[in-house]
């Protein structure tokens, strides 16, 4: 099976990943792409929601019976903007309907819920950029529902990596349930260029190679990260934006570098 889910560059359904098509247990991904005026809507069922408005803006509404309203949300043009994302938390058993109020692009991201946390929007002030690696390893992160704030399973994270840059690097998994010293997290990865035609590259591989996938990622794509080390390469003359959704049996990111790969960081 391959781990390389291809988007769509037309229509609402630019791509989407479930439990089952992933063959796994916790993250969900999807991404539509709305029309001014457009309207679409979901229930979250047994699952928590954590919904990213990419870019534009969208009116939120979402209910169980009581209805809470969250007009104008989304002030991007591109992913690449240096402007944090606006985000809504909603638990499971509710309904949520979205209405663009200019062309809108957003990420439906979920996991399994236990209905513990509140409707609530993510405070764009909390998600300040943040730099990591230095040299050709830099790139730039915002923290969208972090380990710190509450949920049941959900961490998602956006990443900038400059064009001839590298992302996610040195190699690094987290996919044994062995804290402290590594977490078990399933993750997707949905890939933007800058500009749109370029690509980018991404391997996932384990310590054994029985999972050893190489792939270019274009516009809208998603890479599924079962288990194992899953670096990102950006090309020159292509920045590279990925929005990372990840979720486990716990709620804590500890991961193990590559030790083949760990004397970078010395």
């Amino acid at each position: 099976m391959t781990l390389l889910v291809k988007g769509d560059g037309r229509g609402r359904d630019i791509v989407e990943v479930t439990p089952e098509s992933a063959g796994w247990q916790h993250v969900g991904f999807r991404a539509w792409r709305l029309t001014q005026g457009e309207q679409a809507s979901l229930s979250t069922g047994t699952r928590e929601l954590c919904l990213v408005v990419l870019t534009g803006t969208v009116d939120v509404t979402v209910s169980d019976g009581k209805q809470q309203n969250f007009p104008g949300l989304g002030q991007r043009d591109s992913v690449f903007d240096d402007i944090p994302p606006a985000a809504v938390y909603v638990p499971p058993g509710h309904d949520v309907t979205l209405r663009a109020t200019r062309d809108a692009e957003v990420a439906l991201c979920t996991a399994p819920g236990r209905g513990y946390h509140d409707v609530r929007v993510l405070d764009p002030a909390t998600m300040p950029r943040t730099v990591r690696g230095k040299g050709s390893n830099t790139r730039y992160v915002r923290d969208i529902l972090p380990q710190t704030e509450p949920a049941d399973h959900l961490l998602v994270v956006e990443v900038v990596t400059p064009a001839g840059h590298a992302s996610s690097y040195p190699p690094h998994k987290h996919d044994r349930d062995a804290a402290p010293e590594e977490t078990q997290l399933e993750e997707t990865y949905y890939h933007r260029l800058n500009p749109p035609q370029g690509f980018a590259f991404q391997r996932v591989y384990t310590d054994d190679r029985s999972l050893d996938e190489s792939m270019a990622v274009e516009n809208h794509d998603v890479v599924m990260v079962p288990r194992g080390y899953h670096p990102c390469v950006a090309p020159h003359g292509y920045d590279l934006y990925y929005l990372n959704v990840m979720a486990g049996p716990g709620r804590t990111w500890i991961f193990k570098n590559d030790p083949a790969h760990e004397w970078m960081l010395r």
